[in-house]
């Protein structure tokens, strides 16, 4: 018996491969499966549903602005499209004490992502002896992104943070155009039904027990009408006087 095994596209190349993500990015695509594809067009809806990288692993996110607080909040499900991998996937990450950084997309990009901006932050305190400013962690999240254009991270980053004890709340493509808001952001494969959600529960100048229920309620609500996220959920929001953490418990289908 003889037995041949080929490794998987990109991975023998000189270039340094990020993970998954990177195999992704690099397989090719049979051009006449391709081409039967574009002339059906259910065969294409389906298609792009079905292989978009961005909704490959599931998730719900949420970032929402208060009076002198900020919140965001994350399911906890990783997912291959409809089956359940983990329950309990961080998404969430506290940069800082002033800064948090929320992350949807493909969970290999999302663990990568984290990891590298952990580093540029260490680097910048290493080097200025002080800490960052949000505003200026914020800037940097989208020039890190905008550097790997032509081969772009697939995530959706929220970036929030008090500055001078005012809220800082901004999101992102996955090339790095930064948006800033002064309500809310939603993101993950949840993000349509969040969307409207928020807009009927949003009220300007929410102090942090409000904040923290509403989010919850959100993103409760968004995860119960979206098959590829739920199982829990964790609110985080932000004052001048710390970080407050709060448990959900969600659909766990």
């Amino acid at each position: 018996f003889f037995f041949f095994f080929q490794a998987e596209d990109g991975i023998r190349d000189a270039q340094e491969s990020r993970g998954l993500g990177d195999v992704y990015k690099r397989q090719g695509i049979n051009a006449e499966y391709m081409g039967r594809i574009n002339q059906n067009k259910i065969l294409k809806e389906q298609y792009i549903r079905k292989m978009s990288i961005d909704t490959y692993n599931g998730g719900a996110i949420i970032g929402m602005i208060g009076k002198n607080c900020v919140a965001l909040a994350c399911d906890r499900r990783l997912g291959v499209q409809f089956q359940t991998i983990a329950t309990n996937f961080q998404k969430v990450f506290q940069m800082q004490d002033d800064i948090l950084l929320g992350l949807s997309g493909l969970g290999t990009d999302i663990q990568t992502f984290s990891a590298v901006m952990e580093y540029e932050l260490n680097l910048y305190n290493l080097k200025e002896n002080r800490k960052m400013k949000p505003n200026t962690f914020a800037n940097l999240v989208s020039t890190t992104l905008y550097s790997k254009r032509f081969s772009p991270y697939f995530v959706s980053p929220i970036v929030a943070g008090l500055e001078k004890g005012q809220p800082v709340l901004t999101t992102y493509d996955s090339i790095g155009c930064l948006t800033k808001t002064e309500e809310f952001v939603v993101g993950g494969t949840a993000a349509e039904t969040l969307y409207g959600i928020a807009e009927a529960f949003y009220r300007p100048n929410l102090n942090p027990d409000e904040l923290g229920e509403i989010v919850a309620q959100i993103l409760v609500s968004g995860c119960d009408r979206d098959i590829l996220s739920g199982w829990g959920g964790v609110v985080y929001v932000l004052t001048e006087d710390g970080l407050s953490t709060k448990i959900l418990k969600t659909k766990q289908t």
